[in-house]
């Protein structure tokens, strides 16, 4: 039987959701590393030839940022050379292909949110890896893609910005948050509902942004993550990105407007500060 949704990543932060909500609407196919390596073209083409899906989400990555810039072999390789191998499948299976990419894929350096038109030009091995993957996927998927780029993505599976706040303050240290990177936290839950709104409504192939709306610091957003949660910290200060020493730079600026949305079905995205209070309402942080 053939014709479902097949997901790879399908046990991360963002396939889980993605999971849960495809699967009561449709035949959901699960994969991840244990089921599909990426990297392996041959074993990809088995799944797909063994499933034959009528639509794939690829949004098995490697999302270590600063792990891909001591390791550029193994980022391209799964990044870049996976995402070609989903391409090829799905162009011979006659499915459309949605790619969850990055706001990495821009240098950082804007004033005002990138919209999908805007000159790409990542300054991190993580961010030329999943550019890599775009450009494949525009050569490769036969025309049928839609690129979904996304940032600062939390959820429940695996570690998460959020969790880690709550649980460093609950346990009485103090806490210094990055001042001086801005972007928008995301939901993976309400991230998985703009792709299947994507797939769903048919807007049209092509790139898309899907972040929450709006904007702050990681400092900023760590105070309203104590407030929201009625958490008192020890302390709470700002500090430089400079003082991380982190092997990959980050984009100081990184900022995505959903305008492909606005101008097609609509931005369903809420604001971060509604999506944050849903998270932890659905039992975020334990």
């Amino acid at each position: 039987m053939g014709g479902g949704l097949l997901i790879t990543g399908a046990n991360g932060m963002l396939g889980s959701e993605l999971r849960s909500l495809a699967a009561p609407r449709r035949e959901v196919i699960c994969t991840d590393i244990a089921e599909m390596d990426v990297t392996d073209l041959a074993a990809v083409r088995e799944v797909f030839a063994a499933n034959r899906p009528s639509v794939v989400v690829h949004g098995g990555a490697l999302t270590d940022v600063d792990g891909c810039e001591t390791d550029p072999d193994r980022a391209f390789r799964v990044n870049a050379l996976g995402t070609r191998n989903v391409a090829l499948a799905a162009a011979e299976q006659g499915a459309p292909v949605l790619y969850v990419s990055t706001d990495y894929v821009f240098d950082g350096r804007a004033t005002r949110p990138y919209v999908e038109f805007d000159p790409v030009g990542p300054r991190s091995v993580y961010g030329a890896s999943k550019l890599a993957g775009e450009r494949f996927v525009r050569e490769l998927a036969a025309g049928r893609f839609w690129i979904v780029r996304t940032q600062w993505v939390y959820g429940f599976r695996g570690k998460n910005f959020v969790d880690t706040i709550l649980a460093a303050a609950r346990a009485g240290k103090p806490l210094r948050v990055v001042d001086d990177q801005i972007g928008c936290p995301t939901w993976a839950r309400d991230l998985a509902r703009g792709v299947l709104a994507i797939i769903d409504q048919d807007p049209g192939y092509g790139t898309y942004h899907c972040s929450s709306r709006g904007s702050c610091s990681w400092f900023a957003f760590a105070g309203e993550i104590l407030r929201m949660a009625g958490v008192a910290p020890v302390s709470l200060e700002p500090m430089p990105s400079s003082e991380l020493d982190r092997a990959a730079p980050r984009p100081a600026y990184s900022v995505l407007r959903n305008y492909m949305l606005e101008q097609t079905i609509g931005d369903l995205m809420p604001p971060w500060q509604e999506a944050l209070a849903g998270y932890l309402a659905a039992g975020g942080d334990g």
